[in-house]
């Protein structure tokens, strides 16, 4: 079944209840299902967990993606990419098959945050139907069903072990080598835009980052375009495609230029690309930095010039 599946990238409350009355659980059937998947996620200085979340509300028969826990084990960044193999086990022990369509969706607490990071994911590793709820405040707010307490074990499958759309994602080296450029003004430099969700104070380096001992700052020549920006401040849902076009304009993002969105450790730079997507900027020559500034700030020599704070 294809992505045109779903009526939109982004769903309303409305469009995933009767999505989900339409896909009524069968034991029997093999055909694609529609699978809620929660991506509830704090940071690391929050208090709070996922899990706690998703235990106390969630969207019925929803399963619980664990970010912390489908990762890079051997990566010392908090939220790099999983192997393939290692993707393909996590979907496998959630009871989710290759061709079942997926709706990522956040906490009603933060509205959305990591759920677009999840979408991503999926969609790196080639899982052609993938949505996101906008959003489980929405939902939950709006009187649609709900589930508490220890979720049901669900029966394991097989998930097909993907491939990696490598061009999708930006590592270190590319993302210097593109700093580096813009820094000295070489020919073609301006190719690329590098665009940060991070608070303007962090972003600025005059605020503290929430991992201890990491300096704040940016990424020289990136656009700072906060996660609360591309959010209703009362819903905390994606706000109208049009919006989100006129705001990436106002900031100087060019559609036509090839853009690497980055944040804190990976996972609302997925915000910024699926605002993107939204406000009908194209796929093709977009990438997320896994790493991003938790990597960065780490990696980078203090004589490279290459962390920029406000002076």
């Amino acid at each position: 079944m294809s992505q045109s599946y779903f009526p939109s990238f982004l769903l309303t409350p409305k469009d995933l209840e009767k999505l989900l009355s339409e896909n009524a659980p069968s034991p029997v059937s093999t055909a694609p299902r529609v699978i809620p998947l929660c991506a509830s996620w704090f940071l690391p200085n929050d208090g709070r967990t996922g899990y706690e979340t998703f235990v106390a509300s969630r969207v019925p028969s929803a399963r619980f993606f664990d970010l912390d826990a489908v990762k890079d084990p051997n990566s010392p960044y908090p939220h790099m990419l999983p192997s393939p193999k290692d993707f393909a086990a996590a979907m496998g022990k959630l009871g989710i098959r290759s061709d079942d369509n997926v709706v990522v969706y956040d906490t009603k607490e933060l509205g959305i945050f990591s759920a677009p990071r999840v979408a991503w994911t999926l969609k790196v590793f080639g899982h052609p139907n993938v949505a996101i709820l906008n959003n489980f405040k929405l939902w939950s707010e709006g009187g649609f069903p709900v589930e508490e307490g220890e979720p049901k074990k669900f029966e394991e499958v097989e998930y097909r072990t993907p491939e990696l759309s490598a061009e999708k994602v930006a590592s270190f080296e590319d993302v210097k080598e593109k700093a580096q450029e813009m820094s000295k003004h070489l020919e073609g430099a301006e190719q690329v835009q590098i665009l940060d969700a991070r608070s303007p104070g962090r972003f600025q380096g005059v605020e503290p980052e929430p991992r201890e001992g990491l300096s704040s700052g940016h990424i020289p020549n990136s656009i700072n375009i906060p996660v609360g920006a591309l959010l209703d401040s009362k819903t905390q849902a994606f706000l109208p495609g049009d919006t989100l076009k006129a705001l990436f304009e106002s900031k100087g993002v060019d559609p036509a230029r090839p853009i690497i969105s980055s944040c804190g450790t990976g996972v609302t730079a997925a915000v910024i690309d699926a605002a993107l997507t939204e406000a009908g900027y194209a796929e093709d020559e977009r990438r997320i930095y896994d790493g991003s500034w938790t990597e960065w700030a780490q990696r980078v020599e203090p004589e490279e010039g290459l962390i920029v704070k406000k002076t």
